[in-house]
């Protein structure tokens, strides 16, 4: 599979990603990205903010392929926590950014869906 080198991560270049990349959805003002993130994963503004300027400050300064990581990362932590029923994800303390390293180590093993 061809890959496309975002700094440091690798972004599989699948039709998957190729989808999502000349897709609409990621070009969509912040506001209307966040209030589908939001819709789909239940994340609040605050934990939004913070995992979009977590994978900035990480590398991915290119507003796209950000937001496809920002995607991957929703799902990873969904996944875990869709069985709660709160309104919205939640970390606790210092959970975020435990999560986030948890993802990256995941992210660069190949292994999403494992912890």
């Amino acid at each position: 599979m061809q890959k496309n080198s975002i700094n440091n991560l690798e972004l599989p270049l699948s039709a998957e990603n190729y989808n999502l990349i000349t897709n609409h959805f990621l070009n969509l003002p912040d506001l209307h990205f966040f209030q589908k993130c939001n819709h789909q994963y239940r994340v609040n503004r605050g934990v939004y903010n913070m995992i979009d300027d977590w994978f900035f400050e990480y590398g991915i300064v290119q507003i796209a392929p950000r937001r496809i990581f920002i995607l991957a990362f929703l799902d990873f932590a969904y996944q875990e926590n869709k069985t709660e029923s709160t309104k919205f994800l939640r970390f606790g303390h210092g959970g975020l950014m435990k999560k986030l390293n948890d993802f990256i180590k995941n992210h660069e093993k190949g292994s999403y869906g494992q912890n």
